[in-house]
């Protein structure tokens, strides 16, 4: 028995030392050193105000994303619902050739996986699983377009079943979609999109 404790007790020490290896870098402050919602709404803003054609995809996408972060079902689906109106509504009469085509590889896994947010509102574990498969879309999506919001690519090793996984945020202050409240601020920045 005191083996098995002891064994935990080493197991959880790992598990909060990588979860907290960078997150205390990673913070926004406002003028008061602390974080604020009001950041978060500010990233959407500016994004809104840029022009770029996917704006509509990463607000549906955060969307979801932020009600992931606050374990919340319902507003990861209305997110995946946004995203599923945004990707009816694309104009790509303005996209390049090669963003026409990114587009064109990415359009109906980023529907599929959108779709199924929107509808499994009472399995937020479906919809995370969904969203791991969505984040690497958009992440090539972002990436494709200039112009668009500065956006990061976080990462946490502790999702999916300690494989890692990846997200996009409007923010360098890690908020983990993955893990919810259980370990808000587990991850860290891999890359600052442009």
């Amino acid at each position: 028995m005191k083996k098995y404790f002891i064994a935990s007790i080493a197991i959880a020490a790992v598990i909060f030392t990588a979860c907290t290896n960078n997150s205390g870098s990673q913070k926004v402050n406002d003028s008061k050193g602390t974080t604020s919602a009001a950041g978060v709404n500010d990233s959407i803003s500016s994004m809104q105000q840029n022009n770029s054609p996917v704006n509509d995809f990463v607000a549906g996408y955060l969307q979801i994303k932020n009600g992931l972060v606050n374990d919340n079902g319902n507003d990861a689906a209305s997110g995946g619902k946004a995203l599923v109106a945004a990707i009816g509504n694309i104009d790509v009469s303005s996209f390049t050739a090669d963003q026409k085509k990114i587009y064109s590889d990415l359009q109906d896994d980023l529907k599929e996986n959108a779709e199924h947010i929107s509808e499994n509102a009472g399995k937020i574990d479906h919809q995370r699983e969904h969203f791991e498969m969505l984040s690497q879309d958009m992440y090539d999506l972002v990436k494709s377009f200039t112009g668009g919001p500065i956006m990061y690519k976080d990462f946490c090793p502790m999702a999916n079943d300690n494989k890692g996984a990846y997200w996009l945020s409007e923010t360098k202050e890690i908020k983990n979609p993955y893990l919810g409240k259980k370990m808000p601020t587990c991850g860290s920045v891999k890359e600052e999109v442009k």
